[in-house]
């Protein structure tokens, strides 16, 4: 299984790649794929037939971006960094390593 320290909800930057420079935010990380979506990022249309839940049509969705592409972007100092876990209390927390500034939320053990 693969790690990283991306969640959904982060705002990340993309570091390669046709999106290259574009930020958003995570929707999904899939872990033991090593990929992540990303909001208006690797977006493509699709054609779908009609079915009894959706019409036809042609639909936007977001592909996965591998996570290695990406960079958190911390909210305290506005610029892409790495995270760092310490162990506080029960649990661990991410750090930026720029601004040595928390993270958003906690993450569990």
């Amino acid at each position: 299984m693969k790690t990283t320290r991306l969640a959904a909800g982060d705002t990340v930057v993309v570091l390669s790649g046709k999106y290259k420079g574009k930020r958003g935010k995570i929707k999904l990380v899939r872990r033991h794929d090593g990929v992540a979506e990303v909001e208006g990022v690797n977006v493509v249309k699709r054609h779908s037939k009609a079915t009894q839940q959706t019409k036809a049509g042609i639909i936007e969705k977001e592909l996965p971006v591998p996570v290695g592409r990406l960079m958190y972007v911390c909210p305290k100092c506005n610029k892409p960094s790495k995270l760092m876990r310490v162990v506080k209390g029960e649990g661990k927390e991410r750090i930026c390593r720029r601004c040595n500034e928390p993270a958003d939320r906690p993450v569990k053990a």
